[in-house]
């Protein structure tokens, strides 16, 4: 089983969190003096050495019966993490609203959604931790059996018009958060480590947050916390891939849509479907957000041989699975699927495990992008 470091918080200095993006190894005899430094360049050596390692691991591929079993039995894999680790195994990311000031309290954001063209940096910190069971950050949705279709529009077939009548539905009658003027669903929530601090920070009465996930015990655990409350959230579970299955709001209805470390869990054949169904969701003008595991990331250097299902896209020990993405395969998904790019970064982290003496390669993605304003969809 690959080895992995959970979430972690920001790093402080003298009881204060430092300014994001400030923390520059320009000694290398200082790496240890914090947790993590930012914007950390590779060498040649170290690149050439990362796509070996990379090819080495992707020499012996898992067999057909088995990729099968992964994918048929995903919800199954990821009902048993949950049950195994339940809320204690991540942190709250309370560094979102740093990143993400959409998700903050304040409505100025707001003002900038639409101008802002992008950010020349991502700043996050991690607290290196002990050995976990999955890899660092939980991939919390992963798919079922539903595959990809035509992009071009089928006949009219009885299915096809219940489809539409059931859309149709959701518009004409109430339907969670309705009355809410600002709205943002989450895919991929997990035990909910985005969406309650949200909650817990944005007292906004206009506020309705959506959540969702592949594993009903991890809804479960969203639903049962103490922070839900039925009448600023509704968590729900949800398979990103099935194109049958609605999501119980309208097109055209959200603000924002968030995506933490989700997509790299599904097949990678089923994202742009799954992209496309949920860019219809958003309003004109409202952004999705992406963080996610980007190519030659630690994580990915440290499978072995035999748990490669397909060209950068591994299964883990405990079934659940992950890809690895390069920039321009996030900018693609999300263009295809009429977007705009507001931020397409690459965050390479130098994570630091203080007291076993050992440094980490982090490579991360981040991602805004925003339906423009004259689209709609309905």
């Amino acid at each position: 089983m690959d080895c992995s470091f959970p979430e972690g918080d920001p790093a402080a200095v003298c009881g204060k969190r430092q300014q994001f993006g400030s923390r520059f190894l320009s000694d290398p005899a200082r790496v240890f003096h914090h947790n993590a430094w930012d914007n950390v360049e590779w060498s040649e050596e170290q690149a050439a050495e990362a796509e070996r390692k990379v090819q080495e691991n992707s020499t012996q591929r898992v067999c057909q019966e088995k990729q099968a079993d992964y994918e048929i039995n995903a919800n199954k894999y990821w009902n048993n993490f949950y049950k195994i680790h339940e809320n204690g195994f991540f942190k709250d990311r309370h560094w979102l609203f740093t990143e993400f000031p959409e998700l903050a309290p304040s409505q100025n954001h707001l003002k900038n959604l639409l101008s802002e063209n992008k950010r020349s940096e991502v700043y996050e910190y991690y607290r290196s931790g002990e050995d976990g069971p999955g890899l660092t950050i939980e991939e919390q949705l992963s798919c079922s059996s539903v595959s990809l279709g035509d992009k071009t529009q089928p006949p009219l077939t009885e299915e096809s018009v219940t489809q539409k009548l059931h859309r149709l539905e959701i518009c004409a009658n109430e339907f969670p958060g309705s009355s809410a003027t600002y709205r943002i669903l989450e895919v991929g929530c997990g035990v909910g480590n985005t969406v309650f601090p949200i909650l817990q920070t944005n007292n906004d009465p206009s506020l309705f947050v959506y959540c969702c996930d592949f594993s009903s015990t991890a809804v479960e655990l969203v639903q049962t916390n103490s922070a839900y409350d039925p009448s600023r959230c509704f968590a729900f579970v949800h398979d990103l891939c099935d194109e049958d299955k609605s999501y119980p709001m309208p097109e055209n209805s959200l603000d924002v849509i968030i995506l933490i470390f989700v997509l790299s869990a599904i097949v990678p054949d089923k994202m742009q479907n799954a992209i496309n169904k949920l860019s219809r969701l958003l309003k004109p003008g409202g952004i999705m957000l992406l963080r996610d595991y980007g190519r030659y990331d630690m994580a990915q250097l440290r499978f072995k041989k035999g748990q490669c299902l397909s060209e950068n896209f591994y299964v883990r020990g405990d079934g659940t699975r992950v890809y690895f993405f390069t920039q321009d395969e996030l900018d693609t998904l999300f263009t295809t699927a009429g977007l705009e790019k507001v931020q397409n970064l690459v965050d390479r982290r130098l994570q630091v495990n203080r007291g076993k003496q050992l440094t980490m390669y982090r490579v991360w993605i981040q991602c805004k992008y925003r339906k423009p304003l004259g689209s709609s969809t309905g």
